[in-house]
């Protein structure tokens, strides 16, 4: 408790402070950071903080020899749920860049619903510009193993590509029309490129949850049948 009251007051003066988005100060061998939007992702952008709202923020300290943690608070408005995340890990780079590895865990609290609360287990490689990651999460009720992998072909091909793929065990299955589902799976593939200014953006996602079983479907993708999307922006500022 006594780390998550200083968590709330240290997110409360980032999410006032100044107009800039993240300050940064060295203390010794530390590089802290006092931000209003997550100042760092985990796992090769596999795990990061959640729960973003209307006032929000977090400190990060990193140190010299790879060690990092630091905390994350969202929704610390009155009348909403507050969701508070703690998090802590190893990064190191190797070979001049390219190679590197990380090992951590973070932990999702939510005071006000502690069914909610989930801790995450996550490691992650670089090699020659691709990006792997790998975590495991459980929670009340359901457990989940995700990998991920961003295959760095941008300077070659002209496009980038990430695929994601994660396994679901539920404790309590899900009756559904034809039984029970205690489990399922889910995939992406996504390729993004730069053109004329514009971001361009494909990608595909399916689960092994097909018609009225999508009932019991919970995991990562906005749907649970198989799904093409396509979308192009641009951004003006």
């Amino acid at each position: 408790m006594i780390i998550h009251r200083l968590l709330l007051g240290a997110t409360l003066c980032a999410s006032l402070a100044a107009n800039a988005q993240v300050m940064q100060r060295q203390l010794g061998d530390f590089d802290l950071k006092f931000a209003t939007s997550p100042a760092r992702s985990m796992a090769q952008g596999l795990v990061q903080p959640g729960g973003l709202d209307s006032l929000h923020g977090g400190l990060d300290a990193s140190h010299a020899s790879g060690w990092y943690f630091g905390g994350w608070a969202a929704n610390l408005e009155p009348d909403k749920p507050t969701e508070v995340d703690s998090y802590a890990g190893f990064k190191r780079p190797l070979g001049n860049g390219r190679f590197g590895y990380e090992l951590g865990s973070i932990r999702y609290v939510h005071p006000q619903r502690p069914d909610l609360d989930t801790q995450d287990v996550y490691g992650g490689l670089s090699i020659f510009g691709s990006r792997l990651g790998a975590a495991y999460s459980n929670s009340a009720g359901r457990s989940s193993a995700t990998l991920f992998a961003d295959l760095g072909l941008t300077p070659p091909l002209g496009f980038d590509l990430t695929l994601k793929y994660a396994s679901y065990s539920l404790e309590n299955p899900v009756s559904v029309t034809n039984g029970y589902v205690s489990g399922f799976n889910d995939w992406s593939v996504n390729l993004s490129r730069p053109w004329l200014g514009l971001d361009l953006n494909f990608s595909y996602s399916g689960s092994s949850l097909s018609g009225t079983d999508c009932t019991a479907y919970s995991g990562h993708n906005a749907y649970c049948d198989s799904a093409v999307t396509f979308k192009a922006s641009r951004s003006f500022f």
